[in-house]
């Protein structure tokens, strides 16, 4: 794969990240996306529709994943990078949806700020922006 090709395709999966941030509000059913803009640690948490919640988080993990997944390919090329980081994304998953449904189900102001960001690392390609540099150092070291 050439540089400019290379370039490119990561140039078009991050702009798809870009466009799944921008456009959240359009694309995925997540009343919390209004409640943490607001003051929440003062207002009580939003009613929800928690199937609902829940499927559209999933899809929006699961997207993030997949580009995540291209982006890291497309930078390494090595497939025990992306054997790797697919268990770590299962891994984070499973976990974090556990705790993210219980924030969800057993709303406390006094574990809002947790809940943001068990959410976040669901809702946002974070796990993207700690192995991108991890891999990149590993590499280098070796």
């Amino acid at each position: 794969m050439g540089k400019l090709v290379k370039y490119m395709l990561l140039f078009l999966l991050f702009g798809i990240l870009i466009f799944i941030r921008w456009f959240e509000n359009d694309l995925f059913y997540d009343p919390y996306l209004a409640f943490f803009k607001n003051d929440y640690l003062y207002a009580d948490s939003p009613n929800v529709e928690v199937f609902k919640l829940t499927m559209f988080t999933i899809i929006r993990y699961t997207l993030n994943t997949l580009i995540s997944l291209a982006i890291l390919f497309v930078v390494f090329k090595d497939k025990s990078v992306i054997k790797f980081s697919g268990f770590i994304y299962i891994l984070a998953f499973v976990l974090l949806l556990i705790g993210y449904l219980y924030f969800v189900l057993n709303p406390k102001q006094e574990t809002y700020y947790i809940f943001f960001n068990v959410r976040r690392f669901l809702i946002q390609p974070i796990i993207l922006i700690l192995l991108l540099p991890a891999f990149y150092y590993n590499r280098l070291k070796n």
